[in-house]
């Protein structure tokens, strides 16, 4: 059996099957908690498809969608601790998190994406078109670039996959292209699916 299936197992073990955030039981997928890349029992969760793409897309957010809060910020497992921290920062339902208590080193990870820091010291990566960036994502040049300290241009259209966010400059994202690893500027890619 081969590792995402082992850690997919163990994920539906632990939650029963079901988002571990709402109860659903139909169309859930893993959500890997950034700034990690890799499923892992250790940082991620079993959500439901729609929660999931409204964490991606923070316009989308259906606060109904999210009731399931109240209950998931108790879990014994940590990555959904820390996913709830998140989801009630970005509701800015105050009245829970004050009641939710997470080590230091937790709380670090759950401040990792930003979520709970006022709009304007917020760090948001975006690409050229506005949609939020975040790391492992896939993008591609939007125009050719020439690669500073190295002898070669990246060009346009070229993919970067599972990009890194550099967490302290929400103009710059790292990637590897034709096997180097780059700085880019956000403002010359594109998300892709």
């Amino acid at each position: 059996m081969y590792r995402n299936e082992r850690n997919r197992k163990k994920l539906k073990d632990r939650s029963n099957s079901k988002c571990e955030i709402s109860g659903a039981e139909h169309d859930l997928v893993v959500y890997t908690l950034p700034p990690y890349t890799s499923e892992s029992l250790e940082h991620s969760v079993l959500l439901a498809k729609n929660l999931a793409e409204q964490i991606e897309n923070a316009e989308a957010m259906n606060e109904q969608d999210w009731r399931g809060l109240s209950e998931s910020m108790w879990s014994e497992f940590l990555p959904v601790q820390v996913l709830s921290w998140r989801m009630l920062a970005r509701l800015k339902n105050h009245d829970l998190l004050d009641l939710m208590y997470l080590d230091e080193e937790s709380l670090e990870w759950a401040k990792a994406t930003g979520e709970g820091e006022e709009e304007e010291g917020k760090i948001v990566h975006k690409d050229s078109n506005g949609n939020i960036l975040f790391d492992g994502d896939s993008v591609v040049l939007i125009k050719d670039l020439d690669v500073k300290g190295a002898n070669f241009t990246a060009k346009r259209g070229a993919p970067v996959h599972n990009i890194k966010l550099v967490w302290d400059n929400a103009e710059q994202i790292e990637g590897r292209v034709e096997g180097q690893h780059i700085v880019i500027l956000t403002q010359y890619v594109k998300k892709t699916k």
